[in-house]
């Protein structure tokens, strides 16, 4: 079976996710490239894979999720994709769960976010945090679809995530290439 024929049928979020962890586990140098990505004035380091892999460097809409995710992949160290829901990850960081007012807090200013570049600023700190309190990988692909979504549909990839932490998981429409 060929590289294409394992390919078909997946989402370009689940290729890019494989691709950014295989590439991670396979060379540390750009690993370390990537764990430096979600800071803006380094994010220039991440552009060699993200353009090779066919991201639009030049939209924020497009690039921002990628290396958001990229980011969080290599600081992870992660070796496959997980199961751990973003709103679910954020309530997981605290022994109290969705009923801390620390994680409440830390969801509520997520929500407030109105556009892309203010999300992803504010999902940095919060991935760190996540990586260092919660034992199992996120599920890149999904939170990758949700800020793809997010330029486009913001209040349902909020809804999504306030579900999420509060419970309820809801799926995910495709988001075309």
């Amino acid at each position: 079976m060929s590289e294409t024929d394992t390919t078909l049928g997946q989402s370009r979020e689940s290729r890019f996710v494989e691709a950014v962890i295989a590439r991670c586990n396979a060379d540390k140098g750009l690993a370390a490239r990537l764990r430096r990505a979600d800071n803006s004035a380094t994010e220039y380091q991440s552009w060699d894979l993200l353009g090779r892999l066919g991201i639009d460097l030049e939209q924020d809409h497009q690039r921002l999720p990628f290396v958001t995710v990229a980011a969080t992949i290599a600081k992870s160290r992660a070796e496959h994709n997980g199961s751990f829901t973003l709103g679910k990850a954020i309530a997981a960081c605290y022994a109290d769960g969705n009923q801390s007012d620390q994680a409440t807090a830390r969801l509520r200013r997520l929500l407030a976010c109105d556009e892309l570049a203010e999300a992803c600023r504010i999902l940095r700190p919060l991935l760190s945090l996540i990586d260092s309190k919660v034992g199992q990988p996120l599920n890149f692909v999904r939170l990758l679809t949700q800020l793809r979504q997010f330029s486009f549909n913001a209040q349902r990839v909020k809804a999504q995530w306030a579900q999420e932490f509060y419970g309820q998981t809801v799926t995910l429409p495709e988001v075309p290439a």
